[in-house]
């Protein structure tokens, strides 16, 4: 107990001359020098600091809008495109089939005067078939009627 005593008064010697917190003119100056500094630091550090962070965030803010209106409207433009595409494919579509009805029906025509101009080929070298055909039975008749005179002429004559 007594060294309790002795390590009590001890501290409080030390205390008296110049403790952590001593209450006299530096405690002033120090509060002082605190808030010039930061007044200072306000000025000189961070409020151009907090102005080029402003400017930044305004600007991504910026940027950020006309990129999603630029987004909108790539989008809009897209779908227009799209939408003209099919359309003129519609139309190319449409276009390439009434070409190939055509095409066949001008085929099926072709075609047709084809089998006609054939069928009158046919009808006109059977007519002239017939034709040889009467002109040789004619000239056969005749032949033979000429054969015939001049068997019986022969045989008349023995």
């Amino acid at each position: 107990m007594f060294t309790l005593q002795i390590l009590f008064s001890q501290i409080s010697e030390t205390e008296s001359g110049g403790g952590l917190f001593d209450f006299n003119a530096t405690l002033p100056l120090m509060a002082l020098q605190f808030l010039a500094l930061t007044v200072a630091l306000n000025f000189i550090f961070y409020k151009p600091v907090s102005d080029v962070l402003d400017m930044r965030e305004e600007y991504i803010r910026n940027s950020l809008t006309s990129a999603s209106a630029s987004l909108v409207k790539a989008n809009e433009l897209t779908k227009k495109y799209e939408f003209n595409l099919a359309e003129s494919r519609k139309k190319a579509q449409s276009i390439i089939k009434n070409a190939q009805e055509e095409a066949q029906l001008v085929v099926s025509e072709k075609i047709k005067g084809a089998q006609k101009d054939a069928e009158q080929l046919l009808i006109d070298a059977y007519q002239e078939l017939n034709i040889q055909k009467e002109q040789a039975l004619k000239s056969l008749e005749i032949q033979v009627g000429i054969l015939s005179e001049q068997i019986k002429g022969k045989l008349l004559e023995n």
